[in-house]
Formats: C-alpha cells, sequence, structure tokens
C-alpha cells in the first residue's frame, strides 16, 4: 500500500496572488506545509503539484519533490488527479497548501479514516464542535455527518441545529484521501447544480452517489486567503514561539528523522466507531 500526498498550489489566486510563496516566518508558505505533511506518519510520499515553476523551484531547492502540472486545472483535485497519472500510488492524499499550520496527525488520521473500511474510497476530517461565529461565517465549511460517520452534506451556511441547542454539524477541515481509482474517475465528472450553488467541490461528488466518511480531526487549522490570514497565521506562530523559525525545510524532515510522536493507531478521539485507533 503506497499512500502518496499531494500539495496543490496555484499561483495564480484571485484574492491572494502568489500565495504560496508569502513569507511566513521568514520562510515562503509552501514550505510550511510540506514540512508538515512530511511529519506525518502515513504517507510513503509528498509531493507540490504546481503550475507554476518558481513555486517548483522553492520546492526542489529545499529538497521536496514538485511536480509541473497544466494551468488549466480547474481545481486541486484536478492538479491532483493530474499528479496520480504520473506517480503510481495506491492511495492519494489532498494536503491543502494553504493551511500552514495543518497538523500533522490531521495528515495521518484522514488516511486512518480512509483504509478503516475497504469498501470506502473517499474520506475527510473534521472537528467535532463549532463556535456560533464560525457557524455563520460563509467562509467555514460545515458539515453533516451520520452516526456511521458518513457525510450528508457540505454547507457554507449554518446547517440547523439539533434541539439540544448544539449544532448538528461539524467544522470541515480540506484534508482529503481517495483510492486511486476513485480518483481518476472524480475527475471525469462535471460540475453539478449543488456545487455550483455552494461553490464546494465535494457537493459534486455526492450528488454523483460517492461516499465521503469523516474522521474526527485532532485539532484545527487556518486556510489562508488573504493577506490577513497570513498575519493572523503569523501571530499564531509567535505565540507557539515559532516566529524565528517556522517547520523545518524538507531536507530537515528525512523520512528516519521524522519528530516522534503517538502513531496512528494510539489517536482515540474520534466519535465514529469504524475509524482504526
Amino acid at each position: 500500500m503506497r499512500v502518496i500526498g499531494v500539495i496543490p498550489a496555484r499561483y495564480a489566486s484571485v484574492r491572494f496572488p502568489g500565495k504560496p510563496l508569502a513569507l511566513l516566518a521568514g520562510r515562503p508558505m509552501v514550505l510550511h506545509v510540506l514540512a508538515a505533511a512530511r511529519a506525518a506518519r502515513r504517507l510513503d510520499l509528498v509531493l507540490v503539484a504546481t503550475d507554476d515553476a518558481r513555486i517548483a523551484d522553492v520546492v526542489r531547492e529545499t529538497g521536496g519533490e514538485a511536480l509541473l502540472t497544466s494551468p488549466d486545472a480547474a481545481t486541486g483535485t484536478d492538479r491532483l488527479a493530474e499528479a496520480a497519472r504520473r506517480v503510481a500510488g495506491d492511495v492519494y492524499v489532498n494536503v491543502q497548501g494553504d493551511e500552514p499550520l495543518m497538523p500533522a496527525e490531521n495528515v495521518d488520521l484522514v488516511v486512518e479514516t480512509l483504509l478503516a473500511s475497504r469498501d470506502r474510497e473517499i474520506a475527510t476530517i473534521a472537528l467535532p464542535s463549532i463556535g456560533e461565529a464560525a457557524a455563520r461565517d460563509p467562509n467555514v465549511v460545515k458539515v453533516a455527518v451520520a452516526g456511521n460517520g458518513r457525510a450528508l452534506y457540505f454547507s457554507r451556511a449554518p446547517i440547523p441545529y439539533a434541539r439540544s441547542g448544539e449544532p448538528a454539524y461539524r467544522k470541515h477541515l480540506g484534508l482529503y484521501a481517495y483510492r486511486a481509482e476513485t480518483l481518476w474517475k472524480l475527475g471525469e465528472l462535471p460540475p453539478s447544480p449543488l456545487e455550483k450553488l455552494e461553490s464546494l467541490e465535494q457537493l459534486r461528488w455526492l450528488e454523483a452517489g460517492w461516499s465521503i466518511w469523516v474522521g474526527e480531526a485532532v485539532g484545527d487549522s487556518i486556510g489562508v486567503d488573504t493577506p490577513e490570514d497570513l498575519a493572523r497565521a503569523e501571530k499564531i506562530l509567535e505565540r507557539r514561539g515559532d516566529r524565528s523559525r517556522g517547520p523545518a525545510p524538507a531536507t530537515e524532515l528525512a523520512r528516519g528523522d521524522r519528530p516522534r510522536g503517538p502513531a496512528p493507531a494510539t489517536f482515540k478521539r474520534s466519535r465514529n466507531k469504524e475509524v482504526i485507533g
């Protein structure tokens, strides 16, 4: 079983052009994401899939692997599928290139969620609770989850509350794991009505009849969509005492030197009974 992590990194972001190369703690943001992904224990290979040679050069200069993909790729999944056609693997993990503070354990958990059953073909993760402000924020994606861990719906709008007053949904984090054959098929699907309405690609998969399984994340992350988001991430690193150094470059996180800590099998945080742990 070969598990490959792919970080889609597009230069021409509408709200934040050149975002992957924006400096965070003195290092391009894409390198923070790369270091976090390489610290995950369930990935056999991590690479950056980008449409821009400048991003690829930065990654390669630090010992990372990068693929130049088509500038016509409409989504991160399309870029991931293109990388999958060129690098053989059994499972592919879409590691969002704009979440530099994503815990490495979350990457392991999305793989564990997928591999908990041979019947699972797509997996993602979410936080079990969400604050009222985030619930009303259209930039925060919510997911309603069935008792067995299957995603029912994703939305930017507040999904109705349960009688207890607790929200009947979770905060979705944009990590996905796919079986190789599934990823290729997803790349052939046309945009769907709900996807266009919500601007959420995963609704295309639900509308086409695919099941998405949701594991419970160990921690939150910040999506960097604007320079203001980058400033927030910078402050978090300052509070952690990481402002001066940030995550190690790829060359400092060779497979044999990854940080020690609990292996994925020790995670006990998921309420999904079918998830390994």
